[in-house]
């Protein structure tokens, strides 16, 4: 009897967000990731939906990284009856536990302040949690693990975040590999994104597949001029940052900028904490950085310390900052811009012309940062009409997300073995252009796949 392999993309296609596919093959029902949908006004119903598959029936939930658009239903599919092993590496699962645990805070304080009769119910609670941590195995880079007699997989460092992974399955002797996120390679902590070289299909995000960032040069010199510009100007540099990847690379740059005299030494607030105790699995994560970064690291130098860096911890700290005198830096999550302690800052800080507000990464459709990123005259921040006088700029360069240059650079390693490429993980107008790139470029079989449709491999 021959063995039939097919790939459902339940989520993450038309949309950045919520990633969430389905490979089966042989009566075995593998999940790679399960993430949140996030940035539109319907995201929350959305994500409160139960699943478009039988969810007890499901045997396997790979995790590729730690993100909350990858990771944020886990708890919610053990709620609804997952009862199956999940998989990811160390890292991906200390970050997670992490990253879900601050959600379900997030939750609770929500459902507590809903206001008209609108709650927003928690998706899991702590019962839920736990048991999704009961539930959780790791494996390494580099090694090959059989899942059950018909499938093993083997995965490979994504160069995304600390941890990520991408994961090639075999199947009757076919390779399908989901890459999650690539990372932007060259990136200024982690490792480069390995080679895919032998895959029959492949899975790829697209969230810059329309677009390319900066040269690292250019990145790099904008940060510092920017920086510099705004301090010259007694102003405060206001950055939206994700707590995971994002905020250890700019408190790596600073340190460099500070360390080595090319920007005038001021108080940084790092008011995130999240974003601290994330940074602290970083600094115990030596092994995964370049070994540049780890031949700093043995040198003496903490890599994501340096003179006048303050650690803000409650919410009166964080309230506190304002009445420092400019200039200086404040880091706050989250990254979009999307709830936590920037929205503060951002009140505070658009409408003053002195201060620059600096996005760092990609604004999703519907977040507040894209509409600050379009620089209109007014935003609405918890129900107060704030005006943008404050500088505005954006460097997509430090994106942890390859662009299109790179992605297509990626495929093109395994253009010789691939039968089909889904590009998932964007908008549709990234993902579609990127169609026809590898299509015209690299003349394989790209595929833009529909939600929910079935595709036998």
């Amino acid at each position: 009897m021959e063995k039939k392999l097919s790939i459902t993309f339940w989520s993450g296609v038309g949309t950045v967000t919520g990633a969430n596919f389905l490979l089966e093959g042989n009566n075995t029902n593998i999940l790679v990731d399960c993430g949140l949908e996030q940035g539109t006004p319907e995201a929350y119903t959305e994500n409160s939906k139960p699943f478009a598959y039988d969810v007890k029936s499901m045997d396997y939930l790979f995790i590729t990284h730690a993100h909350m658009d990858h990771i944020g239903r886990v708890c919610k599919l053990v709620k609804d009856g997952f009862k199956g092993t999940i998989y990811s590496t160390e890292e991906t699962k200390e970050l997670a536990h992490l990253m879900l645990l601050d959600a379900l805070k997030v939750m609770d304080m929500k459902e507590k302040a809903s206001i008209e009769g609108v709650r927003e119910m928690p998706l899991y609670n702590v019962e839920d949690f736990n048991k999704a941590f009961s539930l959780w195995k790791t494996i390494p880079y580099h090694k090959n693990t059989e899942i059950n007699k018909d499938f093993s997989v083997y995965l490979k460092d994504a160069g995304h975040i600390l941890g990520s992974a991408m994961y090639e399955f075999s199947f009757n002797g076919k390779k399908i590999v989901f890459t999650g996120d690539s990372g932007n390679s060259p990136a200024p902590l982690l490792k480069d994104t390995e080679e895919i070289t032998d895959a029959d299909y492949l899975v790829v995000d697209s969230v810059y597949g329309d677009r390319n960032h900066e040269p690292k040069d250019e990145r790099d010199e904008k940060f510092r001029q920017i920086v510099t510009e705004t301090i010259k100007n007694n102003g405060a540099v206001v950055i939206p940052a994700f707590s995971i990847e994002r905020t250890q690379v700019i408190l790596y740059e600073l340190n460099n900028l500070v360390e080595g005299g090319l920007i005038p030494s001021v108080p940084v607030f790092l008011d995130s904490p999240l974003g601290q105790k994330v940074t602290e699995v970083y600094a115990r994560s030596k092994k995964d950085f370049k070994p540049e970064v780890q031949q700093e690291i043995k040198g003496g130098d903490n890599v994501f310390d340096f003179p006048k860096l303050n650690i803000t911890h409650g919410s009166r700290d964080s309230q506190a900052i304002v009445n420092t005198a400019n200039p200086k830096i404040i880091i706050a999550g989250s990254g979009m811009s999307t709830g936590g302690r920037i929205m503060s800052h951002e009140i505070n800080f658009l409408p003053d012309p002195k201060s620059t507000i600096l996005l760092m990464g990609y604004q999703a459709i519907g977040t507040l940062g894209r509409q600050i990123q379009e620089r209109p005259k007014y935003v609405e921040i918890n129900g107060r009409q704030v005006s943008i006088k404050a500088r505005v700029e954006m460097i997509s360069g430090y994106s942890s997300h390859k662009d299109s240059d790179g992605i297509v650079d990626m495929v093109s390693n395994t253009a010789k073995t691939v039968k089909k490429v889904f590009v998932v993980m964007g908008e549709p107008k990234a993902s579609t252009y990127l169609v026809q790139r590898l299509r015209e470029e690299l003349e394989v079989e790209a595929v833009y796949p529909e939600r929910g449709k079935r595709y036998d491999l």
